[in-house]
């Protein structure tokens, strides 16, 4: 009687189990590496509205090792709308290093310099918290007028 008592309960049980929608905290979300992908993405598409919906609203952007350069999102508008109407600008990861909520890229950034045409380097460290980047060191390298990617 055991028996064919779990036989009917137990699928039934299973079948509801199945059905239940996830819970909040089953639900998968963006990792710091995503996060940070999405942004780059948006910043070569020159997306502005996209490229600020990665940020937090108080994000902070620095100069290494701690020289602020900007803070929150309307400071970052104004600073990229510069940035984003030259119509060379490109970014290439040559290496990125992911550790927990840190994402560090070894950025490769095609522009317009005082000279022409060229090519920037830069290190780029995103600290990203609550699904959004919180913070952003960079890291200028050198630039090469006449480079390509």
């Amino acid at each position: 009687m055991k028996d064919i008592f779990k036989s009917v309960i137990s699928p039934a049980l299973i079948f509801r189990a199945l059905a239940m929608p996830q819970s909040a905290s089953a639900v998968k979300t963006d990792s710091a590496e995503d996060i940070v992908q999405k942004q780059l993405d948006a910043y070569n598409a020159r997306d502005m509205d996209a490229f600020l919906a990665t940020y937090a609203d108080e994000a902070e952007l620095f100069g290494f090792p701690n020289t602020p350069s900007a803070k929150g999102k309307e400071e970052m508008r104004k600073r990229y709308t510069v940035r984003f109407s030259d119509t060379l600008l490109h970014c290439i990861i040559v290496k990125r290093i992911v550790m927990g909520n840190t994402v560090i890229d070894h950025e490769r950034v095609r522009v317009t310099l005082p000279e022409g045409p060229g090519v920037m380097e830069a290190i780029a460290i995103y600290e990203v918290h609550d699904g959004k980047i919180a913070k952003v060191t960079f890291i200028s390298g050198k630039k090469t007028p006449g480079e390509n990617l």
